[in-house]
């Protein structure tokens, strides 16, 4: 590929994100889609006011871009929780990295490349892009002593940077936890593979079992009910409840000629029925025989302090494994009710099934992967494929295949991973939602680093060369790092295009939410529905946005020495997706619930695992280069690092694993001095809810996917409407200037 196909990428995607971010711009200003830019609860005090229409909501500013870069991280958090702020200082600590990485190989390292031939040079928008890496330089060449250092002053920060953030994390996830002092999941245990007897119900079974074992500190239990269809069906009603109560028996007895968007009827052809009373709120829709007879093998088993919670958690508490399994229990509002009552038993098998049916995947993946790198290597074809000649002959169509296309099409197929790797970690028996999304995340990263990176690699290579060739080469795993070494820089052009396509635009798109425009143009023109309160939220998505930049990472520390040129491109994504990610934190996405921050640990692997895989291809290139002095010097790098890593293992996970039984003791002591302990254990029994109808009394419901109703935010909008200066729960770190800005746009 050539310089220009690459600037011919990149002046498609910076004219793509120019116009996105002014139409945003000029979309966040408009009222009927304050739902969308502003989440649900600023968003319904905004449609209560009809402002008038002025010229200015017409004109595209940078308001939004001051207003992201000032938030502090108190308010990220305020905003987003723990996991908001752990995302944030990713993209912090790769703009630190890379920042440096940048400053030494664009200034040191570029030049070395370029002028590592002794050849006459061309215009250099007309240079193949291979002379600006590492391919470039002679063999034998003392300047490899250059890239050496650059090396080891890039992978001594990554350490020095990893260590600091993993310390920073370590302080704030342990504060997170000594503030949740009402967190009823600290008193909790979920217990699961509880054995069936005939005389006894599993309520009976659980009681009798730690009223014998844990006499002194068990308090109750709560059984959890097959009744997922049932659940679905109430949260159906809930909804449609939410839809239809605000409208008036007046409005919907009078006349009114509006047809509905789908159905043609009117809305008068629509009844309301009476509220049920006071008393039914809360009534369960099954007496006692019934619920027994759906009671399945897992409970909520409350204990009196946290430290006993804590201690029959980590305990195995039967001879056989597979029975009366306990674990910390989720947060109430974090529980995956749908997968409690799977039986214990049988959720290995599901593991192993989608082991198997994600390796599958991956092979499938290889197609459009395949069709990717045929488009970067098209000027290799042109011998197989005769007819390419005439088409690669117009300049501004080679540069656009080569350059473009390519990485458009593989972020397409890309596109149909997040949600069957969110399916995939359902079906694995994920007993909490954020647990599902870290478990996709985890599964996601795997499967893009391996087709983004690692097979693209492959399938390049193996287009250039003979396929006999390679796959005779790669049968000797000691030939593994030379082909990663020879491959790398070539291949690196391709990673170029995917981040201006796969990371600018796709920034783009993430700030302008185009699918949650199109439910609120659904929602208000087709369902005739003006309630924005029933149009729904959005979380953030971590599985997705987690790996993408990670992946990220991988290619500009494997690239950084190699092909130095990707880091500036790099690091104008970092920018952006600094300003637009703490935009959407603050303003679009609702929090119900998180992980503590236990995103770092996977970052952290992520990036030594980035780290050593670079040092191993920095080898097999200066040994392929004959330099063996510098690619002995290489290995101490290897171990060193390895060992920084055992270091961090050993300091820091074990609190995102467990949590201190020192912290949870001075937690009960802090309770039992100030007396709110009887109150806590009060409250237990009614934070895990299952079988109520509740649902239809609430202003909104959770829902995991497409996006989540706000469940406390009428006090926050009664807050907004009498105009009070703070609001509490989520927005609670937003003052009232920003409120009142808000109002006045």
């Amino acid at each position: 590929m050539y310089l220009a196909a690459l600037l011919t990428s990149a002046g498609i995607n910076i004219a793509v994100c120019v116009v996105i971010f002014s139409l945003y711009s000029i979309l966040r200003k408009q009222p009927r889609f304050m739902n969308v830019y502003f989440g649900q609860k600023l968003a319904h005090a905004k449609s209560r006011r009809q402002d008038p229409f002025c010229f200015e909501r017409l004109v595209p500013s940078a308001s939004w871009i001051v207003k992201a870069w000032e938030a502090s991280e108190d308010q990220i958090c305020a905003a987003g929780g723990l996991d908001a702020l752990v995302f944030i200082r990713l993209i912090v600590f790769s703009i630190r990295i890379f920042s440096i990485a940048a400053t030494i190989c664009i200034s040191l390292v570029l030049p070395l490349n370029y002028y590592g031939h002794d050849m006459e040079h061309k215009v250099i928008p007309s240079e193949s892009l291979e002379v600006f890496s590492i391919a470039n330089v002679q063999k034998g060449s003392k300047r490899l002593w250059a890239h050496c250092l650059a090396l080891y002053i890039i992978s001594c920060c990554t350490c020095a940077l990893l260590y600091h953030e993993y310390k920073s994390i370590t302080k704030l996830r342990l504060l997170h936890i000594t503030e949740a002092l009402s967190n009823p999941s600290h008193f909790t245990v979920l217990v699961r593979g509880i054995p069936s007897s005939q005389t006894e119900s599993y309520s009976e079974t659980v009681a009798k079992f730690f009223s014998t074992y844990y006499a002194s500190s068990y308090l109750s239990h709560k059984m959890v009910y097959q009744s997922g269809t049932v659940q679905k069906l109430m949260s159906d009603a809930g909804k449609m409840y939410k839809m239809l109560k605000t409208c008036t028996r007046e409005q919907q007895c009078g006349p009114n000629l509006m047809r509905c968007g789908l159905c043609g009827g009117t809305t008068s052809s629509f009844k309301m029925l009476a509220i049920e009373s006071q008393n039914d709120k809360g009534r369960s829709d099954f007496d006692a025989a019934d619920l027994r007879r759906k009671e399945c093998g897992a409970a909520f088993v409350f204990f009196r302090t946290r430290y006993a919670a804590l201690v029959a958690a980590q305990s195995l508490q039967s001879q056989n494994p597979m029975k009366w399994v306990t674990e910390r229990a989720p947060d109430p509002k974090d529980v995956y009710w749908t997968n409690l009552g799977l039986p214990y038993r049988i959720l290995w098998i599901r593991r192993i099934a989608i082991f198997v049916v994600s390796i599958l995947f991956v092979a499938f993946f290889l197609v459009p992967v395949t069709l990717t790198q045929s488009l970067v290597n098209l000027d290799k074809l042109q011998n197989t494929f005769p007819f390419l000649k005439g088409i690669l002959k117009r300049k501004f169509m080679s540069q656009l295949a080569t350059g473009y296309l390519p990485s458009v099409i593989l972020m397409l197929f890309l596109y149909m991973a997040p949600p069957l790797m969110l399916f995939f970690s359902t079906m694995e028996g994920a007993v909490s939602r954020s647990g599902r999304k870290l478990s996709a995340c985890i599964k996601l990263l795997y499967f893009m680093i391996w087709n983004v990176f690692f097979a693209n690699i492959l399938t390049g290579t193996i287009i250039k060369n003979l396929v006999g060739e390679v796959t005779r080469r790669l049968q000797d795993p000691k030939n593994i790092p030379n082909e990663l070494a020879t491959a790398i820089p070539t291949t690196a052009t391709f990673f170029m295009t995917y981040i201006l396509t796969s990371g600018w635009a796709s920034l783009s798109f993430e700030i302008l939410q185009p699918l949650a425009l199109i439910c609120n143009l659904f929602y208000r023109y087709a369902l005739r529905n003006k309630d924005e309160s029933t149009y729904g939220t959005w979380t953030f998505p971590y599985h997705t946005e987690i790996p993408r930049v990670i992946l990220f990472g991988v290619m500009g520390f494997t690239c950084s020495i190699m092909a130095p040129l990707i880091l500036p491109f790099l690091l104008v994504y970092f920018f952006l997706a600094y300003l637009v990610y703490r935009n959407q934190i603050l303003n679009v996405y609702v929090t119900k619930y998180q992980t503590g921050g236990l995103y770092w640990p996977t970052v952290h692997n992520a990036t030594i695992f980035s780290l050593v895989l670079t040092q191993i291809i920095a080898s097999g290139v200066f040994g392929i280069k004959k330099s063996t002095v510098a690619s002995s010097f290489t290995f101490p790098l290897i171990i060193l690092t390895l060992l920084f890593n055992e270091y961090c293992r050993q300091r820091f996970l074990p609190v995102f694993k467990r949590n201190a039984a020192k912290v949870l003791i001075e937690m009960d002591w802090q309770d039992e001095q100030s007396g709110i302990m009887e109150e806590t254990h009060q409250k237990l029994q009614s934070a895990y809810c299952q079988l109520t109808l509740t649902t239809l009394h609430q202003d909104a419901t959770l829902h995991e996917h497409p996006g989540e109703t706000v469940a406390s935010g009428l006090q926050d909008l009664e807050n907004l409407d009498s105009g009070k200066t703070q609001t509490s729960g989520l927005w609670a770190g937003h003052s009232s200037p920003e409120i009142k800005e808000l109002h006045a746009m």
